[in-house]
């Protein structure tokens, strides 16, 4: 069952090009939203601007060598290995549903495209399911037990907002993709029809909700972090403010509220700093 193509199947009611036309139009909304986001919240230009004022306060002129340095050690520990979570359980969910994700995008590519018949690779359509899993492993994990405000401040987790977009559809997709293509191998006929129209919606809300939800925020903060790694090494950073420690006890006495705060930022999350949680009635 894992090991045949789900979309050879579905070519035999929907017309192969009708759907690899969908999987194009996908990427162009992609591409498109990222780009309508950046010029909406002007983030390429605030980007550059500080990399040029940052120049400015620099104390030593990188050499190729040691951008092509910095740029290795971004892609090893900010992006392959989600270096910037400090709390492990976030990290080791994080990097499910990342390269879950990948995997997912990569073998449908390669379904529709490469393989779309019944001839095509075993591993391929395997590699497919398994994407599928490693997305919803990470990103329930998350959805349920480690979100800041459910973890911190007992919010329930159907509480919902805006921000919530990505995630949520992101979870659809592969979700109601996965039970979809179980049901079809079963040949379970009307509940194949539903969740194949829920699979559609999510991955279209997903893929065309790109300018509303954090989707565009993951080709963002690799130049992030490349950026924040560059002006550390040229010594521009020395020109700006320490970053304030706020488990200093003198701090603390001074600023009661800081504890509460800390309690609250995920930046702090297991640093032991306790608060009373919230009572629900």
């Amino acid at each position: 069952m894992f090991a045949s193509n789900p979309f050879a199947d579905l070519a035999t009611t929907i017309p192969l090009n009708v759907i690899q036309g969908y999987v194009i139009l996908m990427a162009i909304l992609v591409v498109g939203g990222t780009v309508v986001d950046m010029i909406h919240k002007k983030s390429a230009k605030y980007f550059f601007a500080k990399a040029k004022s940052a120049e400015a306060a620099r104390t030593r002129v990188l050499g190729a060598g040691d951008k092509i340095g910095i740029a290795v050690s971004t892609v090893v520990v900010d992006v392959a290995t989600s270096g910037e979570f400090c709390n492990p359980k976030r990290r080791i969910s994080h990097l499910f549903t990342m390269y879950g994700f990948i995997l997912f995008i990569l073998t449908t590519v390669a379904l529709v495209f490469a393989y779309p018949t019944h001839e095509a690779p075993g591993i391929v359509s395997q590699l497919w399911h398994l994407g599928a899993a490693m997305v919803m492993f990470g990103g329930y994990w998350f959805w349920f037990f480690i979100r800041v405000d459910v973890a911190a401040e007992g919010v329930p987790c159907y509480r919902i907002v805006k921000a919530d977009m990505f995630i949520l559809s992101l979870l659809g997709t592969t979700t109601f993709g996965l039970v979809w293509a179980i049901l079809q191998a079963k040949g379970v006929a009307v509940w194949t029809t539903l969740f194949l129209a829920l699979f559609i919606i999510s991955a279209t809300v997903l893929f065309a909700g790109v300018l509303w939800s954090k989707f565009a925020h993951m080709f963002f903060k690799p130049a992030a972090a490349f950026n924040k790694r560059v002006i550390k090494a040229d010594g521009s950073r020395e020109n700006l403010p320490e970053p304030v420690d706020l488990t200093d006890p003198a701090l603390q006495k001074r600023f009661p509220d800081i504890p509460e705060y800390m309690g609250t930022n995920p930046s702090y999350m297991g640093l032991g700093i306790k608060r009373e949680q919230p009572k629900h009635y």
